[in-house]
C-alpha cells in the first residue's frame, strides 16, 4: 500500500473506531437512548470523517514535500476508512440490545486496535505486543473516561 493511502488509512481507522467508541460509551451512559447513539454514530461518520480528511489534506499539504495526486490520496483514504469503521457500529445497535451492544462495539473496536496495531508493528520490525499492548490501553482510557463524563452528564438531571 502506498505511504499516502496508509497514513490515511490507519489514521481513518484509529480515528473512527476511538472517537465513535468514546461516543457511542459517552452517549450510552448519559442517555440510555438507541436513538441517541445511532444519531451520534451517524454525525461522526460524516461530519467527523469529513473534519479529518480535510485536517489530514491541510497537514499534508503543510509538510511541502507530497505531490497533488498523494494528498488527495491521503485526504480519500482517511475519509473512507474513518466513515467506514464509523459506520460499523451501528449494526451492533440495530440488532442488539443497547447494553449488549455497547459490548459488542468495545469488543469490535479493541479487536481493530489489536489487528491494526500488529500489523503496523511487524511493518516497522517492532514488537507487537508492546505497540498492542500501548494502542489497547490508549483506547481502554478513552472508553473509560468517556463512560465516566456520560455518567457525570446523567446526575446533571438535564433532560
Amino acid at each position: 500500500m502506498k505511504l499516502s493511502m496508509m497514513k490515511g488509512f490507519s489514521f481513518g481507522l484509529t480515528s473512527g473506531i476511538i472517537t465513535t467508541l468514546g461516543l457511542i460509551i459517552g452517549l450510552h451512559s448519559s442517555t440510555h437512548s438507541p436513538l441517541a447513539v445511532i444519531s451520534g454514530i451517524l454525525v461522526i461518520a460524516i461530519s467527523d470523517a469529513l473534519s479529518d480528511a480535510f485536517g489530514i489534506h491541510m497537514s499534508e499539504e503543510s509538510e511541502d514535500e507530497h505531490t497533488n495526486r498523494e494528498i488527495w490520496e491521503a485526504t480519500a483514504a482517511t475519509f473512507l476508512s474513518k466513515f467506514i469503521f464509523a459506520s460499523t457500529f451501528i449494526a451492533p445497535v440495530l440488532l442488539l440490545p443497547l447494553q449488549m451492544a455497547i459490548v459488542a462495539s468495545a469488543a469490535w473496536g479493541l479487536s481493530l486496535i489489536a489487528v491494526l496495531s500488529f500489523h503496523l508493528a511487524r511493518r516497522q520490525g517492532a514488537r507487537p505486543h508492546r505497540v498492542m499492548a500501548e494502542h489497547l490501553a490508549i483506547t481502554l482510557f478513552v472508553i473509560l473516561m468517556a463512560h465516566e463524563i456520560g455518567d457525570w452528564i446523567a446526575t446533571l438531571g438535564l433532560g
